[in-house]
């Protein structure tokens, strides 16, 4: 199948716009939409029905975010895993598997099939194969899973719960792994899809209700939705900014796609001609369903 160009309808979700936007979350039970920006150490909460914003500050990077069972995040901070209280916004340290590593933070995360929740980490300063990944669970001893990462970002689990599918950015590459959903083990790491550079570099990702991956595209303009059994790029939503960094589904049917965006690094020019950049975009019914997200099992 020809890649297809889509044109739908997009709209910003709020006026707000984040310096490095990321991590979106649909929270299917409170019907809200979460999203952090990295840098300014904040995690943003949206409701689609009562149209209200909220703003929770945690002083810190923040990488990612995850629901919990009992409604409050886990997160991937710059001083390591934390459980946030959602509400109140208190944070309560668990262990941070990289104090040794002060050149380091966390960024993308994500939980698993089984409630542990994954998350990489990528060097402050542009260093290769210095981030880990790391996996944690109720026990809340962290484990590394892979090593010698650049820019740890994507990651999506198959509807079989068989397969982990991650993204290091510089690679270009999406590679999958066979995975134990019992042991959280994953090995035979292989390539499933291959990007262009001039498509943009792959930053985070989601899974569909067909098994479709789709992916961010840093500095590329688009999100794009490909076949990880062929490796073929299916379809391009376009985007009216540069720095597309992750996209979830969710609304009442997950048939909403949300998309984060970025102006970090941005020029003046730039941003005059991306007035946008740092939204978060959201295009409604858009033809697909995606998965409810996993949450943390506490």
């Amino acid at each position: 199948m020809l890649e297809r160009t889509i044109d739908l309808q997009m709209d910003t979700v709020v006026e707000h716009k984040c310096l490095l936007g990321e991590g979106p979350v649909w929270d299917a039970q409170r019907n809200m939409i979460y999203w952090v920006d990295i840098l300014n150490g904040e995690i943003h909460e949206f409701s689609p029905e009562k149209k209200t914003h909220k703003t929770i500050p945690v002083h810190q990077m923040i990488g990612a975010v995850a629901i919990c069972t009992n409604g409050n995040f886990i997160a991937a901070l710059q001083n390591g895993f934390a459980f946030i209280d959602r509400i109140s916004g208190k944070i309560k340290i668990i262990e941070d598997p990289e104090s040794h590593l002060t050149g380091n933070r966390f960024n993308d995360g994500k939980c698993d099939p089984v409630g542990r929740f994954w998350a990489g980490t990528m060097p402050l300063k542009d260093e290769p194969n210095m981030g880990n990944v790391y996996s944690i669970k109720n026990d809340l001893k962290p484990a590394k899973k892979i090593e010698g990462v650049s820019i740890s970002n994507g990651m999506a689990w198959s509807l079989d719960h068989q397969t982990f599918y991650y993204i290091d950015t510089p690679t270009l590459e999406i590679t999958s792994y066979d995975y134990e959903k019992n042991t959280g083990h994953i090995s035979n790491k292989r390539v499933v899809i291959k990007i262009a550079e001039e498509d943009g570099y792959p930053d985070g990702m989601t899974i569909d209700s067909e098994g479709m991956l789709w992916v961010a595209h840093w500095d590329g303009w688009q999100v794009t939705r490909w076949n990880p059994g062929s490796g073929e790029k299916l379809y391009s939503i376009k985007l009216p900014v540069s720095r597309v960094t992750s996209c979830t589904f969710g609304g009442e049917g997950l048939n909403d796609l949300y998309i984060t965006s970025a102006k970090i690094g941005l020029t003046e020019d730039e941003l005059k001609e991306q007035p946008l950049a740092g939204s978060l975009f959201v295009v409604h019914n858009c033809g697909f369903k995606g998965m409810p997200a996993f949450e943390f099992e506490v």
